[in-house]
């Protein structure tokens, strides 16, 4: 007998492409089962002359496909991780994390230039404070500029001359085979990525037993385990997922090493943290007390109401 598995999934064609390999490496695993896709327009997409933290930075782009999964009307839905609240909904989990992609921010500029090489003031369009922040540490006379839209729309923008470069996650641009449009991959050391970044997640309902045996095949661990210290670290600071704060977790001989950063906006303070063990939940927790020592809270506290 065939089974079926229903996913809910944004328009664009980053979040098509998503949801289509997840549905592909599924009916890959399982011989009898077969994927369907329901398109959903979150509020992430309908707004988009505003930058994301002024219309508020939780569950933008995840919100609406929740609420499929509420009602049933879908069995999982496919994210972004990075773009999902790092507090879990009731009744839903992450029913699988399969390996992560590209970690690293990528700069297109249509003149060719690299960060260092942008002239004095060049407009930079990224709607991330976090991106923009760090941006800011290494070139203070940048002009950052909002930009939204998907990848396409972006792209579109920056070729037009609104901008002198932009700043587009990594990962999005390899899943759609964009990279040649990238003029310099930013190294970790500049721009540390999102909790999360580069990583998926398929959300399920938390009783939904077939489903969640249907997703086991996808599950990365060490990948889940990197996730989870960089999100514990942002759960720790008390944030949501647009605020100036980065985080990047590895594994070397069962060890997680996770490195936490939080910035100001104007990027004159920078706060770093680091920390290690095997419990992803503690080396996260351990960071962020370590970034809150250090004066995090300050420099969050004028952005958080906002959230």
């Amino acid at each position: 007998m065939t089974a079926t598995l229903t996913f809910a999934t944004r328009p664009s064609a980053l979040a098509l492409w998503q949801t289509r390999w997840v549905m592909g490496a599924l009916q890959s695993a399982w011989s009898d089962l077969e994927c369907s896709e329901v398109l959903i327009t979150t509020q992430g997409d309908r707004i988009l002359d505003k930058p994301l933290p002024e219309i508020g930075g939780k569950g933008l782009f995840t919100q609406e496909l929740e609420g499929e999964l509420y009602q049933g009307h879908v069995h999982a839905a496919v994210h972004s991780l990075k773009d999902l609240p790092v507090e879990n909904p009731p009744g839903l989990v992450l029913g699988a994390i399969p390996v992560r992609g590209e970690v690293r921010d990528a700069l297109i500029a249509p003149r060719g230039f690299t960060l260092d090489d942008l002239p004095q003031g060049a407009r930079v369009g990224t709607s991330s404070l976090r991106r923009s922040a760090q941006l800011l540490i290494r070139r203070p006379d940048l002009r950052i500029q909002p930009l939204r839209g998907n990848v396409d729309t972006r792209l579109r923008k920056a070729e037009g001359g609104d901008y002198d470069a932009i700043l587009l996650a990594g990962a999005g641009l390899e899943r759609l085979g964009l990279t040649a449009r990238i003029t310099q991959w930013l190294p970790l050391e500049v721009m540390l990525p999102a909790p999360g970044q580069g990583a998926l997640a398929v959300q399920c309902r938390s009783g939904d037993t077939p489903t969640l045996e249907r997703l086991a095949p996808l599950e990365d661990q060490g990948t889940r385990l990197r996730v989870t210290a960089e999100r514990a670290f942002l759960q720790g600071l008390g944030g949501g997922c647009s605020l100036p704060v980065a985080a990047h977790a590895e594994i070397q001989d069962g060890v997680i090493h996770l490195t936490g950063r939080v910035i100001s906006l104007d990027g004159r303070q920078v706060i770093d943290c680091r920390a290690s063990g095997t419990d992803p939940n503690g080396v996260g927790a351990t960071c962020a007390r370590q970034a809150q020592a250090e004066g995090a809270g300050e420099l969050l506290a004028a952005i958080l109401p906002a959230e």
